[in-house]
This record gives C-alpha cells, sequence and structure tokens, in this order.
C-alpha cells in the first residue's frame, strides 16, 4: 500500500508517518522508486503501537524509541525480558550511566549494600536506608542499587515531609497487595518466544500503570460516595 493508505488504514496523517520515519520509529517502506515506497500491515501494526506508547503510555519520542528498540532487538534469554523491560520503560533521567558497574552475583540483594547507601549522608541516606528497610520487611530479593530504589526512597521522602497518614499495616501492607499483582503479572509472560515475552512485558508495564492509578482514583471515588450516602 501506499503512504496514502496507509494512513488512511492507520488513522495516522501522512505528515506524522513522515515524522515517525525521521525519528525511526517507523522501518521505511519498499522503495519502488526515488520518490514512492510501499508498505505492510506490519506498518499499520507498528503504528497502532507507537500510538500506543505516545499516547496512552504517555511517552516522549526517545522513550518510545528505547522501548521499540528493545522489542525489536530483544534479550537473549528469559532471564534478562523484565530487567530490559524495566530499563526501557524508565524515565532517561533515571538511566545510569553507560559503564556503570553492576553486580550480578548474590550481592544483588537487599543487605548487601547497606553499609555503602547508608553512607549518604543527610535525608537522602536516611530516605534510602527507610526504603531499603522496607523491602526487607517484605522479605524481596531485588538489586539494592536500582533505580527503583532510589525512586521509592524519594517517594518515602515525599510522604514524610507532607506528613501523610498511612493505612494500618503501612507500607507493608502496600507491598504485600502489590506483590500478589506483580506474581499473577509474570505469569502471563509468555515463555515460548523472546519477542513475544518482551512485548508483554514492555507494553504490560507501559500500559497497564495508567490502568491501576485510573481504578485505584476510581475506588476512592467509590468509598467516598458509599460513606457519604451512610453518613
Amino acid at each position: 500500500m501506499r503512504i496514502s493508505e496507509l494512513s488512511r488504514r492507520s488513522d495516522v496523517p501522512v505528515a506524522t508517518i513522515k515524522y515517525y520515519l525521521r525519528e525511526g520509529l517507523l522501518a521505511a517502506g519498499e522503495r519502488t522508486s526515488a520518490t514512492q515506497a510501499v508498505y505492510s500491515e506490519a506498518h499499520v501494526d507498528r503504528l497502532e503501537l507507537i500510538r500506543a506508547l505516545l499516547g496512552p503510555a504517555r511517552l516522549s519520542i526517545e522513550a518510545a524509541r528505547r522501548v521499540l528498540g528493545v522489542i525489536d532487538d530483544p534479550p537473549e534469554t528469559f532471564s534478562e525480558v523484565l530487567g530490559a523491560a524495566q530499563h526501557a520503560t524508565m524515565p532517561a533521567e533515571s538511566h545510569r550511566p553507560t559503564g556503570s558497574s553492576r553486580e550480578t552475583d548474590s550481592s544483588r540483594q537487599t543487605g548487601s549494600s547497606r553499609q555503602t547507601r547508608s553512607s549518604r549522608q543527610g535525608p537522602e541516606g536516611t530516605a534510602t536506608e527507610a526504603a531499603l528497610d522496607l523491602i526487607a520487611e517484605l522479605g524481596w530479593t531485588i538489586d539494592p542499587d536500582s533505580v527503583e530504589v532510589d525512586q521509592l526512597a524519594t517517594a518515602l521522602r515525599a510522604l514524610d515531609a507532607a506528613g501523610i497518614d498511612l493505612i494500618d499495616g503501612g507500607l507493608a501492607r502496600y507491598g504485600r497487595t502489590i506483590h500478589d499483582l506483580a506474581e499473577a503479572e509474570v505469569d502471563t509472560v509468555p515463555t515460548a518466544e523472546i519477542d513475544s515475552a518482551v512485548r508483554q512485558a514492555v507494553l504490560g508495564t507501559l500500559l497497564l500503570e495508567p490502568v491501576l492509578l485510573a481504578l485505584r482514583r476510581l475506588a476512592q471515588q467509590d468509598v467516598a460516595i458509599r460513606r457519604f450516602r451512610e453518613g
């Protein structure tokens, strides 16, 4: 199909398709002349994916390019799939500098890096220690040097500064509920093909998080309305 037909089929303007081509999000069509190319059903599917990443997932062009890169060039083993998915979907400013060391043995657990992290001074070190304490309380095995630990520490510091009252059972209650969801989510990742596993892990991470946030807020609305009526 010509680019005009691709535009009609995908409901994406021709100018936008050309922009995606220039940005490397969409593969070039098969050239039929110096100024003409034809496109396939794979291009229609790719445009649908791009729109999902830039729309509901709210990714930037750079982040979408990174995610698509993982999908196009997946890791070689299933054990690397989730890590690749999380790395691709995290904000660019959270990425570790190239060449930063990462331990891969048994030290990738909560207790082993506590001494290094607790050497940080001030609120940042205190929040990081609180994050690792929470993870240890939950009994999770994680990479203590992952950016997610830093993200959790930042969020905990904000909660503390705002003086927010927590639910009964505190953050550990959230953690246990989330872990149940995570276990079920990981079970949905197919193991027959790496390509399918990466697509499920990456897109499941990106596209489900807005759903979970919306459901949480709708549930809060439901509880508030019910209590108002009962009161």
